[in-house]
């Protein structure tokens, strides 16, 4: 083996086994990106009128969406005015999680709006993005 192809084989081994060579991963186009999208569900006008039904709606849509492997996190606020909660969906797509916020009961009944945003995951296996 020549010196000079040595750097390489070694990242080319260490991609192969799961061992972070972040240079050399990202040479060869190994570096994926990874999203998540944030639903911040904020509370409508009519908020005030929503039932115990409505809420058991709500909860059934989000134990669907847990069962197919669609929410990360989920949860309401405390102390977080005009604020109910937020859902944050595993999607392919924001087109996919856009989708799922328009279903959401509360929205799609009128109880509530949301914001959609797209967040890149920072972690240990993308070197939190450096």
């Amino acid at each position: 083996m020549k010196i000079e192809n040595f750097q390489s084989q070694v990242c080319v081994c260490a991609a192969s086994t799961n061992l972070t060579c972040a240079k050399g991963r990202a040479e060869m186009g190994l570096n994926m990106e990874k999203w998540l999208y944030v639903m911040t569900i904020k509370k409508g006008k009519l908020y005030n009128k929503v039932t115990k039904a409505v809420i058991t709606r709500h909860v059934e849509n989000l134990r669907n969406l847990d069962a197919a492997g669609k929410i990360e996190l989920c949860g309401p606020f405390k102390g977080y005015p005009g604020v109910a909660g937020m859902v944050i969906f595993k999607t392919q797509s924001y087109e996919e999680a856009e989708a799922l916020c328009k279903q959401e009961p509360l929205v799609a009944e009128g109880y509530a709006t949301y914001i959609l945003a797209a967040l890149q995951v920072a972690d240990k296996d993308n070197n939190y993005l450096l």
